[in-house]
């Protein structure tokens, strides 16, 4: 959590930590902006494995990093 603001979650400090926007993975990924939105803001929130192979692809090829899913949820 960042001061007094929204509760941020592994995958959303990821992307800031990386220069992302959620922007970026939507556009990407093909992921809806909504589910993206909802997975910035806490770790409660899971996608669907299909989404979640989306999500983990996008970043590979955005960051040129080994992502993986279990990095931010399961």
């Amino acid at each position: 959590m960042l001061g007094l603001g929204k509760p941020e979650s592994k995958f959303g400090r990821f992307l800031r930590k990386n220069g992302l926007t959620q922007q970026d993975v939507v556009k990407k990924s093909g992921v809806n902006r909504t589910t993206i939105s909802r997975l910035t803001q806490g770790d409660a929130f899971n996608p669907s494995m299909k989404n979640a192979i989306k999500i983990e692809k996008a970043l590979r090829e955005l960051t040129n990093k080994k992502i993986d899913i279990s990095d931010f949820w399961m």
